[in-house]
């Protein structure tokens, strides 16, 4: 099968790496890509084939759009002639489908994506839609090549893709943040910046562990840490008063809107 990524960034690097250990081939990849050094780079490090924006493209049964939301108007009416009998699949945060395909020239088998970083070490939540036309062996497709770097859900409505965008998209970034609050608790405890590292980090680590190997829920999992009377129970007490959770809720609601945002305001025509 002929793969073409357009764009080399991140997650595409990600997402072909998982492709490669599946035991995809690097001959059979093109990564079109604009920077000369990266172009160098993707071909001596995973052997695929590399372009430069404009070069026409060949024949390929799968398409990746990994450019910047910003981009992807440009790209796709570039890339509209060229798609063959291609599935296109989308991983650009928040250009609706309706959107994407009118750009692609009315195209119809397009399935939108939201990966999360984590793809780039095989452990990512994707969220997918997929538009109308996309058949089900185009689902089964894009199945195959998101598993490459870890789980897959499908949703059935733009509005719950926003919300993937907000829980999982976004999400590792209030991991790390939590993550770096906890570092530097550890640090007004007073311990060395690689003491405080290696306890906030294992503590994660370990926690993310044990939660998906249990069939407890993480209230569950919390209770039973938490003794009454305990250090713990003061902790918790802590950040209820200091409202965290609704917080924490306030500000994946306020990522979910500004995924609505980005497919409004980049989907509008020039003279809108």
């Amino acid at each position: 099968m002929k793969l073409t990524f357009i764009g080399g960034g991140n997650m595409a690097i990600a997402i072909l790496g998982g492709l490669l250990q599946r035991g995809y081939q690097g001959q059979d990849i093109l990564v079109v890509e604009p920077d000369a050094e990266k172009r160098a780079d993707l071909q001596a490090q995973w052997g695929v084939h590399v372009a430069e924006p404009g070069t026409p493209l060949p024949a390929s049964e799968l398409i990746v759009l990994a450019v910047k939301p910003q981009q992807l108007r440009q790209v796709a009416e570039a890339l509209a002639p060229q798609l063959g009998k291609a599935l296109v699949i989308s991983i650009a945060a928040g250009i609706k489908l309706e959107t994407l395909s009118r750009w692609l020239g009315n195209y119809a088998r397009v399935i939108r994506v939201m990966p999360n970083t984590p793809a780039l070490v095989q452990a990512g939540i994707s969220g997918a839609l997929a538009s109308p036309g996309a058949s089900a062996a185009d689902r089964e497709l894009a199945a195959e090549i998101l598993h490459s770097v870890g789980d897959l859900v499908w949703v059935e409505k733009e509005s719950e893709l926003d919300g993937i965008t907000a829980i999982s998209g976004s999400g590792p970034a209030y991991v790390f943040y939590f993550m770096e609050a906890l570092q530097a608790a550890a640090r007004a405890q007073g311990f060395n910046p690689e003491v405080a590292r290696k306890l906030a980090y294992q503590t994660f680590a370990g926690a993310i562990k044990l939660a998906l190997g249990s069939e407890d829920d993480a209230e569950t999992l919390r209770q039973k840490v938490t003794s009454k009377g305990g250090t713990t129970e003061r902790a918790i007490n802590a950040l209820e008063t200091s409202q965290v959770r609704a917080t924490i809720i306030a500000a994946a609601s306020a990522a979910a809107a500004r995924s609505r945002e980005l497919g409004e305001e980049l989907g509008r025509d020039p003279q809108e």
